[in-house]
């Protein structure tokens, strides 16, 4: 699961100078041969990456990719993330973490169709009604985990922290669009 800040910089001859963009292609400081500057149109710069994170996934392809599940880019608008930083914070700020057992895995039994659930010492949310409700985990193959716990906690408290920088960042007027994109 990626974010990025995508940036059109492609120069066109009606611009005036100082709205022009400058790219340099460059391999161990030597300029690469074949690739012309002036017709490079966009760069693009890895804002924010997860692992697993299927609660964040799912409100991604809910409110930006129309339910639309498809491995493709899509643009989030200022608006969309204005938004899900709102549901963080409500997340965290209701998401107290206390000692419980964590799901770990569940194989089956050597030679027998039944699965044995595996679990450690961990934090759990000692109660996930606003984090189910505001943003729920998915379930599904590679979706990983289906608890509230701690490594909830942290992709949701990374993803606040990543808006907010991205929110600063286009406040401060740096340039650039983001969009999201999942690979399973």
């Amino acid at each position: 699961m990626y974010a990025a800040r995508r940036l059109y910089v492609k120069k066109w001859d009606h611009q005036p100078a100082d709205e022009r963009y400058s790219v340099k292609i460059a391999r161990g400081g030597k300029p690469v041969v074949g690739i012309q500057d002036d017709r490079i149109s966009a760069i693009e710069e890895e804002v924010m990456y997860w692992r697993k994170a299927n609660h964040i996934h799912a409100w991604l392809v809910d409110n930006v990719q129309d339910g639309e599940d498809d491995c493709k880019d899509y643009y989030v608008d200022w608006n969309q993330l204005k938004e899900l930083l709102r549901i963080c914070k409500k997340v965290l700020k209701a998401s107290k973490l206390i000692d419980g057992v964590v799901h770990k895995s569940t194989p089956l039994e050597p030679n027998s169709p039944v699965s044995v659930e595996l679990g450690e010492t961990g934090k759990v949310i000692k109660d996930s009604t606003v984090a189910k409700e505001l943003l729920p985990r998915g379930v599904g193959f590679f979706f990983g985990s289906d608890d509230y716990d701690e490594d909830y906690l942290t992709d949701v408290k990374d993803t606040h922290d990543w808006i907010v920088r991205m929110l600063a960042d286009h406040v401060a007027g740096v340039p650039g669009g983001i969009y999201y994109s999942s690979s399973w």
